[in-house]
């Protein structure tokens, strides 16, 4: 149906009078699925269409979303219309860029839209089977969900790009309760492809259950100032959260105490530790072929060496602070407005084993997988979905409750040690911002230890 649309749309697009437009337009194929217990809390699928024009012309925007292509000229000319009626800033310009030319089809080896509701359905029923096998489970629930999509983007620098997108994901909880104990344990599973990626994960939802189960019987850790290993998980949404958002331009373009922080050249961490954003990472949820203002993903550096190298940047961003474009002008759907977002954020991996870092831990804390958390320009607090106590270099007993707090600038300068063992994570689950949720980000990084970090618990 979009092929269709392309060489009108573009024809429209062309003719406007106005320094740059685009356009993004998708139509989108989708099923979802929720088991709650044993009863079916929601089964539904539906088609949608959606679109949207951004026109910049002497320092103004225009932006208009809407759901039907026929009426797209008559958008179009509405955009020009509403520009008119702002003043011009000179100030405010959008870096350019050459035209690119692309058609990207998602690799699926099984795809879900041959596959029967029944036969989602049942593999659901399984699922819960399993999460609600033991006699301490008070509740369960699992989630499919699935989308294809056809994607388009024209701009008018010439630029075109296709793209024939599935997306697949399944969610697990189970609940276990002891007397007045309750914990929750979560994990899902998602990403660019087809019903290969749901279907046999029978092992990821009985480490669902097994982990709830024995979270019943976890210590309370002890609060404290501990030595802390994080887990790949851990330490992938620790760089997400705590300085991957530092790292979007326009928040550094709107608060200036953040700008005399955020200097570029500036010794954040050691000299071995490095950050990146690669929206290039196949098989991962934050890739994506080119962002939605057609920038091609960039492999970006955001400390390098330990200091701060680069930020992520549109290009309107790029264009104000006079630095490279990145790619990461990234919008939640067609109809939405890009800004500036991550893609897939990670640490670098290091030069030791997970052994050796564990072998330079007396006494200390392993936080696994993550749980919640917040963030407040650079203070952070975490929650990981559970943790282990570390002596003399071995893993001890269960803990429950582990909440790191700090500064995520001191926190940088105090890692120690990298592990080799990377490992990337996304799930159905996403980023938020501005309104904008949520997008699939995916992130990572290896097994890292970090000296003097405060954990919150009993005293």
């Amino acid at each position: 149906m979009l092929l269709t649309k392309i060489e009108e749309i573009r024809r429209i697009l062309m003719s406007l009078n106005c320094e740059f437009a685009d356009v993004r337009f998708t139509t989108a194929d989708s099923s979802s699925i929720v088991l709650s217990n044993d009863e079916i809390e929601n089964m539904g699928s539906g088609i949608s269409q959606a679109g949207s024009i951004r026109i910049f012309d002497k320092g103004r925007w225009s932006f208009t979303s809407f759901n039907d292509f026929s009426g797209f000229e008559k958008f179009a000319r509405a955009g020009m219309e509403n520009i008119g009626y702002m003043s011009p800033d000179a100030a405010k310009g959008l870096m350019s860029a050459l035209p690119l030319k692309m058609n990207k089809v998602t690799d699926v080896q099984i795809d879900f839209t041959s596959v029967g509701i029944d036969e989602k359905y049942q593999m659901l029923c399984r699922y819960n089977r399993i999460l609600k096998n033991h006699e301490k489970i008070e509740r369960t629930s699992v989630l499919y969900r699935d989308v294809h999509s056809d994607y388009c983007y024209l701009n008018t620098e010439g630029s075109e790009i296709t793209y024939d997108k599935y997306f697949c994901g399944v969610a697990f909880t189970s609940v276990a309760k002891n007397g007045t104990d309750i914990q929750p344990f979560h994990e899902s599973i998602a990403g660019y492809g087809g019903f290969e990626l749901v279907n046999n994960q029978d092992s990821a939802a009985e480490n669902v259950i097994k982990t709830a189960v024995e979270m019943l019987s976890a210590e309370q850790v002890k609060g404290g100032e501990y030595d802390v290993i994080l887990d790949q998980r851990m330490a992938g949404v620790f760089i997400h959260e705590a300085f991957g958002h530092l790292s979007e331009a326009d928040f550094v373009c709107n608060n200036d105490r953040m700008k005399s922080v955020m200097v570029l050249g500036k010794k954040f961490a050691p000299e071995f530790f490095n950050v990146i954003d690669d929206g290039n990472i196949e098989n991962t949820t934050g890739y994506i072929p080119a962002d939605d203002e057609g920038i091609l993903p960039e492999k970006t550096y955001l400390i390098k060496d330990g200091k701060l190298n680069a930020r992520l940047h549109s290009r309107e961003t790029a264009n104000m602070m006079k630095e490279n474009v990145t790619g990461n002008g990234r919008a939640i759907s067609a109809g939405a407005k890009p800004i500036v977002r991550m893609t897939n954020t990670y640490i670098e991996n290091g030069q030791n084993t997970k052994e050796e870092l564990f072998e330079n831990v007396k006494d200390g804390i392993y936080a696994v997988n993550f749980h919640g958390g917040q963030t407040n320009l650079e203070m952070f607090t975490f929650s990981s979905a559970y943790g282990y106590e570390i002596k003399d270099g071995k893993i001890g007993k269960l803990l429950k409750n582990v909440v790191l707090t700090g500064n995520v600038f001191e926190t940088l300068k105090n890692i120690k040690m990298l592990a080799n063992d990377r490992e990337m994570y996304g799930g159905l689950g996403g980023c938020g911002k501005m309104g904008q949720s949520p997008l699939p980000v995916a992130m990572g990084g290896p097994h890292v230890l970090i000296e003097k970090v405060l954990i919150g618990g009993n005293q």
